[in-house]
């Protein structure tokens, strides 16, 4: 069965580390920050200049002060710091946030990724997706395997605008968990009950598979 979204999260979270400065992109990533692992220290970081975010509030207890950069209410932690957006951005570009958690349109085969305009369609602005892409030490994507249509979204080559080229490391779809490696994707897990032959009919990019192949622990 496809991975849900909170699946995704999940499995998204296994990727944090002890002491990780974290940042989280908008749509599924956001849903990272509720299944942080128990005595795991982690301190999430948000473009819009806020260090130390905490899981969404229940409902009836939101600040509509307290925000993230995709304008949805948080928390705050025991430590949460605000500064200005450009302090926040110099702290990305700086190459002090450990791991940025995004979500994506495309991905290609040699870890490209498109994640920011349809051309045609309306758009609010780039973000800050390439200064993530490009400042962060680590990038993972979290997205659906395929679009709408039923169409791959792991590409030989991205057709989408880039938002970056050779950035992703690793790659967490509904369906699988791919590694960016030097020579392309690597096919690490599969969810539960989803063959490889559903990966293969389902992926244009070409890959290879792991020699320690497991299904998705969530």
């Amino acid at each position: 069965m496809p991975l849900n979204r909170d699946q995704l999260a999940q499995r998204a979270a296994q990727e944090l580390r002890d002491g990780y400065y974290v940042n989280l992109g908008i749509g599924i990533p956001t849903l990272v920050a509720n299944y942080i692992p128990e005595g795991m220290d982690v301190v999430l970081q948000s473009e819009n200049g806020m260090l130390g975010l905490g899981p969404f509030p229940y409902e009836g207890e939101e600040d509509p002060d307290l925000i993230n950069a995709g304008k949805q209410t948080v928390t705050q932690i025991e430590g949460t710091s605000y500064f200005s957006s450009a302090d926040s951005f110099a702290m990305i570009r700086g190459g002090h946030i450990d791991l940025s958690i995004l979500g994506a349109m495309e991905v290609s085969e040699q870890g490209d990724l498109a994640n920011w305009m349809i051309p045609g369609k309306m758009v609010k602005g780039m973000g800050g997706a390439m200064d993530l892409v490009a400042g962060v030490k680590r990038v993972v994507v979290v997205m659906e395997h395929t679009n709408k249509a039923g169409e791959s979204k792991v590409l030989k080559e991205c057709r989408l605008p880039l938002t970056g080229k050779g950035v992703v490391d690793l790659i967490i779809t509904d369906l699988c968990v791919f590694e960016v490696g030097p020579s392309g994707l690597v096919l690490m897990e599969l969810a539960p009950d989803v063959s490889e032959e559903e990966i293969r009919a389902k992926t244009e990019a070409g890959y290879a598979l792991s020699d320690e192949l497991k299904t998705v622990a969530v």
